[in-house]
């Protein structure tokens, strides 16, 4: 028993020297690892909403998501990696950074806000687009921005929880808030008369207007949400190229374009000054 015993600890002593021995592996190996694969697959990975007309919807005949956050996946995509192809899994607002960090896609791009919270667990490009708050009102409404809503009998419809609720009581006290709990009963809520006024995000309400014309966008945006695309920690060199492609799509046009594709017949919308 007293050898066998020895034989362990001297296995154990072996193993403790191997590892000490051993270099370490530092979290910098970690760094760009996305980037690396990206390049190493030629596919880029992107998770992306499809309930957002304009932004991204799923096309139930074709069965592909379509709108302008995935045409700019595209895009960037091809200036990341000229022979990649992008690839896109649908996301919900409380699936897309999990999915992020589990590594099941490389970036987001989902009408996601670039805010301090979120950057303290993804990092962020520069904007890609210039959301904020804006307001949705029948064509015939004399409601033409955020101060004419401060009114007493004005009645603001909105989704529960959301900021832009917190915000408009701010932002306009003197007004009624209906917080309804989704954007189809909110909208259902304005043109059933309920309401005077929708607000919420900028990007959500332009395919609201897009798809009903007898709704407009009204008063541009009266906060400052743009959003950005999302990346995984450890991943400066994709962040950089990223950057780089917005900037050059900008640059050569190819933005403008894309803005105007999407945004160029929505009521209240000025696609030019978006573009810019």
């Amino acid at each position: 028993m007293k050898n066998k015993i020895q034989v362990m600890l001297t296995i154990l002593l072996g193993l403790m020297l191997f590892n000490i021995n051993q270099p370490a592996v530092h979290a910098a190996k970690k760094d760009n690892a996305v980037i690396n694969q990206i390049e190493r697959t030629h596919v880029m990975r992107w998770g992306t909403k499809a309930d957002t007309r304009l932004m991204g919807l799923m096309d139930i005949r074709s069965g592909k998501i379509e709108g302008f956050d995935v045409d700019m996946a595209k895009a960037i995509t091809k200036k990341v990696d000229p022979k990649a192809k992008a690839e896109f899994t649908q996301v919900t607002s409380g699936t897309r950074i999990p999915l992020l960090k589990n590594g099941n896609i490389d970036a987001i791009i989902a009408t996601m806000s670039i805010n301090p919270e979120r950057a303290k667990v993804v990092d962020f490009s520069k904007p890609y687009f210039l959301a904020g708050q804006s307001l949705l009102v029948e064509k015939r409404s004399t409601i033409k921005n955020i101060q004419d809503v401060n009114h007493k009998g004005v009645t603001v419809v909105g989704v529960a929880g959301s900021t832009s609720v917190q915000v408009i009581s701010k932002m306009a006290p003197k007004a009624d808030v209906l917080a309804l709990p989704d954007y189809a009963t909110a909208l259902s809520a304005l043109k059933a008369k309920q309401g005077d006024v929708l607000t919420t995000d900028s990007g959500i309400i332009a395919g609201m207007a897009e798809e009903d014309h007898t709704l407009k966008m009204v008063g541009g945006t009266f906060t400052n949400e743009p959003y950005g695309i999302a990346i995984a920690k450890d991943n400066p060199k994709l962040v950089k190229k990223i950057n780089h492609a917005i900037d050059t799509l900008h640059q050569d046009g190819t933005y403008a374009k894309l803005i105007k594709k999407w945004f160029g017949n929505v009521p209240g919308m000025d696609w030019k000054e978006m573009a810019k």
